[in-house]
Order: structure tokens, then sequence, then C-alpha cells
């Protein structure tokens, strides 16, 4: 039996593989209910910016000029016109309540992600919150062990 899940976070992860950000590489797939991709984003720069420029890499900057790979995938449906309602959204790295909010907002009912460490002193907060918030807004979370495709 094919494992759809695994197969669409390995392609979140290849898709991860296209940013640019030197420490932190974020993909993201969402899929219609025929487990057709609609849309595909990673984080990375706003379309124009000079990706060369290095003081934009360096924290704290880059958190300013990157957009993440959660919002482009969302930005890129909305470019094409493709509606995100009753989607799932494929995550390698469980989203920040920016990233949540969008989801929200698209309409997303769906987040599979890798479950992260909510104790992490870094972003733990950030996804018990978006954990929070996804289960008021009635979006379902499924995690997906760690594992490759089958």
């Amino acid at each position: 039996m094919v494992d759809w899940d695994a197969r669409f976070i390995e392609l979140a992860r290849h898709i991860a593989e296209w940013s640019k950000d030197r420490s932190t590489k974020v993909g993201a797939v969402i899929v219609d209910d025929n487990r057709v991709v609609i849309s595909m984003g990673y984080n990375g720069f706003p379309r124009g910016i000079d990706d060369t420029v290095e003081e934009y890499h360096e924290r704290p900057a880059k958190y300013k000029w990157t957009e993440h790979a959660e919002r482009n995938a969302i930005f890129n449906a909305v470019r094409q016109g493709v509606s995100t309602m009753g989607c799932t959204i494929y995550l390698p790295w469980f989203p920040c309540m920016d990233c949540a909010r969008a989801i929200a907002q698209a309409g997303i009912t769906k987040v599979v992600a890798i479950e992260p460490n909510f104790d992490d002193e870094r972003w733990g907060s950030d996804f018990r919150q978006s954990l929070s918030l996804f289960k008021q807004c009635g979006i379902s979370v499924k995690w997906h062990e760690d594992k490759p495709p089958s």
C-alpha cells in the first residue's frame, strides 16, 4: 500500500533543498482531497529581492527578509488562482504562529507534519501556540513518523 503522507513529506523535504537559506531549509506541499499537488513552497526571499546580499542572510535581519515555506506555498496557490480550501499541507517542520494563522485563513483543514519538540527552548512555545490555534480553528493535525516513503 502506498504511504501518501510519507511521499508528500518527502516531496516537501526535496522542495526545501531549493531554499538558499544557509541554516534552515523548509519546504511545504499543499494537496487537495484527490491527492493532487496544488502548490509548493520553500523558505526564501520574496520575488525580486537579490539573494546574494550577504547581510540579508544574517540573523536577525534574515527573519525580516525571509518568507516561510508555508506562506510561500499559500501565496503560490493564490498567484495561480488555485483555492486551498479544504486542502492538506505537508510539512517536515511544524509551523510557527505566523504560518499557522495563514494556514487557518487559507482554509487549509489538515496539517501533516513531523511532531516537533514542544519543549524546545527556542521554538517550543511557538509550536504549542500553533497547535492550540489549529485545535481552536478545527484544523486536524496528524503526526507523521519520520521515516522514508514506501
